[in-house]
């Protein structure tokens, strides 16, 4: 599609070869990494980790934030919180990075593959429900449990799709009749509002991502956001080796993760902050101009829900059959503009094959026809 090409190229105004998602740096992120190498505070103590927390807790309207390692160490976490172990089961969707079926298996639990919602991407309130309406019981004792494998069913796991927010309010009244805890996998939606709220901020926990190829990045990185700060506090003790302070002793009183972000990385990812409104203005101005550019086509331009205003993280197009699709990926990536497919479908990887699945129809329809575009940011960022 050699318009779509030009199109891609008068945008980031280059004629080289343009990535998918590339962070962007100034010099502010040059002075703030210099400083904490100065200092000689590079690992997890330092002033920049108590920053990037702070300047995610009030821009998200969180209780409390608890910057760790990675997106997945930051799930894994929220699960572990939950008291998800071995044998237990996660209602997840198979429209993800593999990175949130890991999560539950590192959990010791296993992923119950839902169907998707077409207008959102991300887990479909009446797939659930209809999931556990067919499949579960409640117990005498409020517990969730699957009816012909007798697992305890711990979580419900919902993606928030490309950085689209997920239909939360049903999604919640669900997880609520059924008394089980809902976690946000907030990884690609930071800077998206569900209703004026966002995203993160409605389930037990939230999780989000700051790797490379996100909206802002520390290099790797993740954050978990909580209910309350008393919660942040014992997070941060389960990621912290679950070490108890004293003057020179060491002792731990649970079991823990060595998951906190080093102060390096959150240096990296305050820089990235301090300029993280234009850097949204831009990703939504970069969505406009695909949407006009697609209308009045055969391709189905992927545009934020009703419901929502979302940070479009990834850019995707809905061709209008397989074979489009291909076609696609291949002229893109010829001429060197990055394109990439959906994520294969979780259920379908070798690990997860015998994982329990529901009829996944839209899942399916939408690996079959979607295409993510370049969409970083394509000017300066002040």
């Amino acid at each position: 599609m050699n318009a779509l090409v030009d199109f891609v190229r008068s945008i980031y105004n280059r004629n080289d070869f343009i990535a998918l998602h590339e962070p962007r740096f100034s010099s502010q992120e040059h002075r703030f990494l210099h400083d904490v190498v100065d200092s000689t505070f590079v690992s997890s103590v330092g002033k920049y980790v108590d920053q990037f927390e702070d300047d995610i807790m009030r821009y998200t309207g969180a209780n409390g934030a608890v910057a760790v390692v990675n997106g997945t160490a930051a799930l894994h976490t929220c699960l572990h919180a939950l008291d998800i172990a071995n044998g237990d089961l996660v209602l997840t969707q198979a429209v993800s990075f593999v990175a949130t079926a890991n999560a539950v298996k590192m959990a010791g639990a296993e992923p119950v593959f839902i169907d998707i919602a077409r207008d959102s991407l991300s887990l479909c309130p009446d797939a659930l429900k209809e999931f556990l309406t067919n499949q579960t019981s409640l117990t005498q004792d409020g517990q969730c449990i699957h009816n012909s494998t007798r697992k305890l069913v711990k979580a419900i796991l919902v993606v928030h799709t490309f950085g689209h927010p997920a239909r939360l309010n049903e999604l919640l009244e669900v997880a609520k009749t059924w008394n089980i805890p809902l976690v946000e996998d907030a990884a690609e939606s930071f800077g998206s509002f569900y209703e004026d709220q966002h995203t993160g901020t409605f389930g037990h926990y939230g999780a989000i991502s700051f790797n490379g190829n996100k909206i802002i990045t520390t290099g790797g990185g993740g954050m978990i956001l909580t209910k309350s700060s008393k919660t942040a506090r014992q997070i941060k003790h389960i990621t912290t080796t679950a070490k108890v302070s004293h003057p020179y002793e060491y002792y731990h009183d649970e079991f823990g993760f060595n998951y906190r972000m080093p102060n390096l990385n959150a240096a990296l990812g305050c820089a990235q902050f301090a300029s993280f409104e234009n850097v949204l203005q831009q990703k939504r101005e970069l969505a406009d101009k695909y949407q006009a550019f697609f209308s009045g086509t055969d391709y189905e331009f992927v545009t934020e829900p009703s419901y929502a205003r979302s940070n479009y993280w990834l850019n995707a197009v809905i061709c209008h059959d397989a074979a489009a699709k291909v076609s696609l990926l291949e002229s893109t990536n010829k001429q060197g503009i990055m394109t990439r497919p959906l994520w294969q479908l979780l259920n379908s990887l070798p690990m997860y094959k015998r994982s329990i699945s529901t009829d996944l129809t839209n899942s399916e329809w939408l690996a079959a026809r979607c295409v993510c575009l370049p969409s970083g940011t394509f000017k300066e960022v002040e």
